[in-house]
């Protein structure tokens, strides 16, 4: 079974290619992760490696309450908390650098969200009081902009201090890096702006800085090609993503992540290139990473055609601290409860059974 086999990225080898997903859990109270956090990754550690959710890299980077961050020595001591834990039960653990650009609010963090430019997104955004429209961003400076690629570089250092094996840059899904790579977001006029090269920059230039940090070997970087994720498109997709693929390739990374679906959006504009993880392939020669709905039989399906070499999962990891073990077993998955998926309590996050605890 390909989903067991081990695989050397970098300095690790992974005991599967069964790898968990990031995913924002919104349990981190104060922006800092605590004892319950590091619990429900040692649960996990038995993943080929774990990506933790999206983690700021500064104040204004925060989206969401109760997410964590990396920008500050509390949190540092938070994540080295769960570090340790991970470790201590077998595993591996990159952390996920996060900043959400426009997708924020002011009742988080009292500043006015930024962007690439000032485009209000459509829908409405979690805040503590509730649901409420997500505001017009502010766009950056582009005197700014490295004051971003120095957020994310001491995020990097931080992130090393705290123990993590490797770290992800979070290019994806609708947030800083990716409204900079996006034409429906991106209409700025400067040297970030117009071109493909342009708009990929910003994304270059973080992930140059968090490699100088790290070294190339222990840094992924995360796109979703195609993606409409938080109100979000590219006028044309397949040049756009294999211009990224390509560019970040010369950099010797440790793996490139690919997402092909995102909160139920499929991808737009790469069907004649067969979708987000074929496109990627075709302008990436080092490992990648799959993500997007897979099932046991369609993740063995994807890493036998050699389209991918690893297979992220996210919500089954929810459910299913065992996930690699159920796998291996063919056994039946626990069903992970909607309504406990954000914020809360240790409730649907770390009291799911395993298959030792049932048996």
């Amino acid at each position: 079974m390909r989903l067991l086999e081990t695989y050397e990225l970098g300095p690790l080898t992974l005991p599967n290619r069964v790898l968990m997903a990031p995913m924002t859990r919104s349990r981190a109270a104060d922006t800092v992760p605590g004892p319950l956090n590091a619990e429900y990754y040692a649960q996990r550690a038995s993943a080929g490696l774990i990506i933790s959710e999206g983690t700021q890299v500064s104040a204004l980077g925060q989206g969401y309450p109760y997410t964590p961050g990396i920008h500050a020595e509390q949190q540092q001591a938070g994540w080295r908390l769960v570090t340790n834990a991970v470790h201590e039960a077998g595993g591996r653990i990159f952390a996920q650098l996060w900043h959400v650009g426009r997708m924020g609010h002011t009742s988080v963090h009292g500043q006015t969200p930024v962007a690439p430019s000032a485009i209000q997104p459509a829908g409405t955004i979690f805040t503590p009081s509730g649901l409420q429209p997500v505001p017009t961003p502010r766009a950056l400076a582009a005197g700014e902009l490295p004051g971003i690629v120095e957020e994310f570089r001491q995020a990097a250092r931080r992130a090393r201090d705290a123990g993590f094996d490797g770290v992800e840059v979070h290019g994806a899904n609708g947030y800083l890096l990716d409204q900079f790579l996006q034409t429906g977001t991106n209409h700025r006029t400067d040297s970030y702006g117009g071109s493909v090269a342009n708009r990929a920059r910003l994304l270059l230039e973080v992930t140059e800085a968090v490699i100088e940090v790290w070294g190339a070997d222990q840094v992924g970087v995360r796109v979703s090609p195609g993606g409409t994720f938080n109100d979000i498109h590219d006028d044309d997709p397949a040049e756009t993503f294999h211009y990224v693929a390509k560019a970040l390739d010369e950099f010797g990374l440790a793996y490139l992540h690919v997402v092909e679906t995102s909160q139920a959006s499929p991808p737009q504009g790469l069907d004649h290139v067969g979708g987000p993880t074929a496109l990627s392939r075709s302008a990436f020669s080092g490992t990648l990473i799959t993500n997007g709905e897979y099932t046991r039989e369609t993740a063995e399906k994807v890493l036998a055609e050699g389209t991918a070499d690893l297979v992220a999962f996210g919500r089954p990891f929810i459910a299913n601290p065992d996930l690699p073990e159920r796998f291996e077993r063919n056994a039946p998955l626990n069903e992970g409860d909607h309504d406990t998926y954000y914020g809360g309590d240790e409730r649907g996050y770390i009291d799911y059974p395993t298959l030792s605890g049932v048996s």
